[in-house]
C-alpha cells in the first residue's frame, strides 16, 4: 500500500470519530519567501485563491523587473509527495494575463479572476483539498520565454482552509471535564460520609490529566506536523493557558516594572508580528523571516509564529495560544487564583443554601455531611487542586527559571512550587505515619479506610486503591514532579526530552500492571488503557525528533493516526462520565444501602442475650474482628466486643488464646487493650462510646 494511502485512511478514521465535514475545495498561500538570489524580477506582493468547486483561480501579484521581457510561470504543488506540475503563458489565449504579457519594466502588478479548467484542475491531488492542516508547498518559477533563463522564484505555504485547531473542540473538551467535576464532587460527598467508599472512576484527576498529557505532548522540541500540533492547542485551556488579553497586558506591565524585558516579549510584539504575517506583504527583503515563514501553519490557524528561527518546543506551544512565553507562569498562577476563589465562593455559597434550607424545610440526609464539614471539604478541594496540578506546575516553574526575565515572577514561582510541594509532603508524612502506627498495633493498615476520620481527611490520595496498595499516591506525586522536570528542563532538546517521557510514562505502565491497584474493575481498566495511550503517544512523538530524519509524509500520518487515537480515549471518557452522572442521578447508593443492611444486621445482634440459642455463633468464632467461622464455614458476623455486663470484668484474650470468654456484640465498642505512648490510636473500653479516633 502506498504511503498517501495509508494517509487517507488515517485521516478517514478521525473523520469518523472527530466528526469533522469540510465544504470548499479550496487552495490559498500563506506568505511567500524567494527561492533564487540576485533574481531580475523581485516578487513583493503574492496571494492566490484555488477553487476547485466553482473552478475560478484569484490572484494578486505585484514587483519589481529590471527590463521588459515575455515569461512563462511554472507552478509545482507538493502535497506529502504527490506533486502537481502546471505551465502558464501570461499571452496564451487560455491564460491570458494583460498585465503580465510582456512583463513591464520597473513596477508592475496584476489582479483578477480567472476560470480553470476541468483537466486543470484534475490534476491537482485530491489529497491537498482532504488533510486539515495541510502543509503542502507551492513553488512558482517565472522563467525568460527567450532562452529558459530563471528569471524569478517564490516559495509559499499552501493551506486548504480547515484546521483542527477550532473552538468546538475545546468546548466538547471543556464539557467533559465539567461533567467529570461534578460526578467526581458528587461522589466525594457521599464517600466522605460513608469511608471505604471507592472514588468514581474516570474522575476529574483524570478527565484532566488526559487533556494535560494531549496538551504536553504539544510542548515538546521535536518537528510535529502541523495536523497534531493544532489538535494540542485545543486543550490549553487544561494547563490553566487562558489567552485573556487585559490578563497579559498586565502581566507585561509587572514584568517591565520587575526587571522584565518587553521588546520581543510582550502581548503588543506578539498581536503585530501576527498581523504582519497574516497580511502576507513586505515578505521579500526580510530575510530574517525567511524560516520563520516556513513555519507558519496553515490557514485556519488563529496565531502564527512571531519570532526568529529559534522558536520551538514550549515557546512556540506557548505563544500559539496568544501568550508570550514569558508570561506563562504569571497566566497559570492568575489563573489558579480564580479558581481557588471561585471554588470558595461556591462552596460557601451552598453552605448558606443549606442553612436557608434547613429553617424552612428538611434537606436530604446526604447533604449534612457537607454542611457540618464545609471548611474541611474547601480544604480537601484546594489539595486535590493542588495534586492535580502539580505535574503542570513543577514544568511552569522550572521554565520561569530557566527562560523567564522577571525576578519578581521568578520568586513567586519557587514559592509556590515550594508550598505545593509542602503541602504533598506533609499529608504524605501524615498517611505514611498513620499506616505506620496501625500497622504495629492492628498488623495492617485498613483502617485508612474504615475510620470515618481517617477516611475524610486523607481518602482523597488513595480512594481509587485497594487496602494494600494505598500507598500508591507516592509513586504518583514523583512520577507527576519527574515529568514536569523533564519536559521544562530538556526544553530545545527534543530527543532528551521524549526519551525521559518514554522512560517515566513505561516505568509507570508497568508498576500499574505489576500493583493492579485499583479498587473497582472499571479503575483499572480505565487508568491502564489511559496509561497505555500515554506509552504509545510519546513512541509515537519519537518518530518527529528531527535527529531520526523521518519523511514529512510519514511524520504527517502518524500524527493523523495519533489524533485518532486520543480523539477516541477523550470520547470513551466522556461516555463513561455520562454513565456514572445517569447512575449518581437515578440509581440507588450502593454505599448507603450496604451501611442500611449493616445496620439492621447489628441491631438484631444487640437483641442476642447469654441464653440465646443463636449465642452459639459466639462460641465458634476464633477471630476477634471480622473474620471466618471456620466450622460452619459462614461469615462471621461479630465485629466488636465486650465482656458480658454481669460477668466479672475479664481482659480481652488474643486470638490465639485457647478460650474465649463469652462475649456480647454491641457496636463501636472495642476490647479493652493498652495504649502505647505516643500513639495516635486510642480504643475505647465504655460500652457507651460508639466510635473509635485515629486521629488526634
Amino acid at each position: 500500500m502506498k504511503l498517501p494511502s495509508i494517509t487517507a485512511v488515517a485521516w478517514s478514521l478521525l473523520s469518523l470519530h472527530a466528526g469533522y465535514t469540510f465544504a470548499a475545495d479550496v487552495l490559498k498561500n500563506n506568505g511567500f519567501t524567494t527561492c533564487l538570489d540576485n533574481s531580475d524580477i523581485k516578487v513583493e506582493r503574492l496571494s492566490f485563491v484555488l477553487n476547485r468547486a466553482s473552478k475560478t483561480a484569484t490572484y494578486d501579484v505585484s514587483g519589481t523587473n529590471s527590463k521588459e521581457q515575455n515569461v512563462t510561470a511554472t507552478i509545482t504543488i507538493d502535497a506529502y509527495g504527490q506533486i502537481f506540475t502546471q505551465h502558464l503563458d501570461p499571452c496564451d489565449s487560455n491564460s491570458f494575463v494583460e498585465q503580465l504579457c510582456p512583463v513591464p519594466a520597473g513596477t508592475f502588478s496584476a489582479k483578477g479572476q480567472q476560470a480553470i479548467s476541468d483537466k486543470f484542475a484534475e490534476k491537482i491531488p485530491a489529497i491537498a483539498f482532504a488533510v486539515p492542516d495541510l502543509e503542502a508547498q507551492a513553488t512558482v518559477k517565472l522563467n525568460a520565454k527567450d532562452g529558459g533563463a530563471e528569471l524569478t522564484c517564490v516559495q509559499s505555504i499552501v493551506g486548504n482552509g480547515h484546521s483542527l485547531s477550532t473552538p468546538m473542540v475545546s468546548y466538547v473538551a471543556v464539557g467533559i471535564s465539567g461533567a467529570a467535576l461534578v460526578v467526581s464532587g458528587a461522589s466525594a460527598a457521599v464517600g466522605a460520609a460513608h469511608p471505604g467508599a471507592p472514588g468514581a472512576s474516570p474522575s476529574f484527576g483524570q478527565v484532566i490529566g488526559v487533556f494535560q498529557a494531549i496538551s504536553m505532548n504539544g510542548m515538546l522540541s521535536v518537528d510535529y506536523p502541523a495536523v497534531y500540533r493544532s489538535f494540542t492547542k485545543n486543550f490549553g485551556f487544561s494547563m490553566g493557558l487562558i489567552p485573556w488579553t487585559q490578563m497579559q497586558i498586565s502581566i507585561d506591565n509587572f514584568r517591565n516594572s520587575t526587571g522584565g524585558n518587553l521588546t520581543e516579549n510582550s502581548v503588543s510584539f506578539l498581536r503585530n508580528s501576527t498581523q504582519m504575517l497574516e497580511g502576507g506583504n513586505a515578505t521579500t527583503g526580510k530575510r530574517s523571516l525567511d524560516l520563520m515563514i516556513r513555519e507558519i501553519q496553515p490557514l485556519g490557524q488563529d496565531i502564527q509564529q512571531a519570532a526568529n528561527n529559534t522558536v520551538s518546543g514550549m515557546k512556540k506551544a506557548i505563544e500559539q495560544l496568544s501568550i508570550p512565553a514569558a508570561n506563562t507562569f504569571m497566566t497559570v498562577l492568575l489563573v489558579f487564583a480564580i479558581v481557588i476563589a471561585a471554588i470558595a465562593a461556591g462552596i460557601l455559597l451552598g453552605k448558606v443554601i443549606l442553612e436557608v434550607w434547613a429553617l424552612y424545610g428538611t434537606f436530604p440526609n446526604r447533604l449534612s455531611n457537607f454542611r457540618e464539614h464545609y471548611w474541611g471539604f474547601l480544604a480537601r478541594t484546594i489539595t486535590n487542586l493542588i495534586l492535580v496540578l502539580y505535574g503542570i506546575w513543577t514544568l511552569y516553574c522550572i521554565f520561569q527559571f530557566t527562560r523567564g526575565d522577571s525576578w519578581a515572577a521568578k520568586t513567586l514561582a519557587a514559592v509556590t512550587l515550594a508550598i505545593f510541594t509542602g503541602v504533598l509532603g506533609y499529608f504524605t508524612f501524615r498517611i505514611w505515619s498513620l499506616a505506620r502506627r496501625l500497622k504495629k498495633t492492628e498488623g495492617t493498615a485498613s483502617a485508612l479506610y474504615e475510620d470515618k476520620e481517617a477516611w475524610r481527611k486523607y481518602s482523597l490520595f488513595y480512594d481509587h486503591y485497594k487496602k494494600d496498595y494505598w500507598w500508591l499516591f507516592v509513586p504518583v506525586i514523583v512520577y507527576l514532579f519527574a515529568r514536569g522536570c523533564i519536559i521544562a528542563g530538556g526544553d530545545g532538546h527534543g530527543l532528551v526530552q521524549s526519551a525521559g517521557q518514554f522512560i517515566v510514562e513505561a516505568l509507570m505502565l508497568i508498576l500499574l500492571l505489576w500493583t493492579r491497584p485499583f479498587e473497582t474493575k472499571s479503575g483499572q481498566w480505565i487508568n491502564i488503557s489511559i496509561q497505555v495511550v500515554r506509552v504509545l503517544s510519546i513512541g509515537c512523538i519519537i518518530v518527529f525528533v528531527d535527529e531520526f530524519g523521518i519523511s514529512k509524509t510519514t511524520k504527517t500520518v502518524t500524527g493523523v493516526a495519533l489524533v485518532a487515537v486520543q480523539t477516541t480515549l477523550a470520547v470513551v471518557l466522556g461516555i463513561l462520565i455520562l454513565i456514572n452522572g445517569i447512575m449518581t442521578l437515578f440509581g440507588k447508593n450502593p454505599h448507603e444501602q450496604r451501611h442500611k443492611e449493616k445496620g439492621n444486621l447489628d441491631r438484631d445482634l444487640d437483641a442476642l442475650t447469654p441464653l440465646d440459642p443463636r449465642d452459639s455463633i459466639l462460641l465458634k468464632s476464633k477471630s476477634p474482628a471480622y473474620g471466618h467461622d471456620e466450622e460452619a464455614g459462614k461469615l462471621n458476623l461479630v465485629s466488636r466486643y465486650e465482656p458480658y455486663q454481669d460477668a466479672p470484668q475479664t481482659k480481652y484474650k488474643h486470638a490465639h488464646s485457647e478460650s474465649v470468654t463469652p462475649l456480647v456484640h454491641q457496636r463501636g465498642v472495642s476490647p479493652e487493650r493498652p495504649r502505647s505512648a505516643g500513639s495516635d490510636i486510642s480504643f475505647n473500653d465504655h460500652p457507651h462510646q460508639q466510635n473509635r479516633s485515629l486521629l488526634r
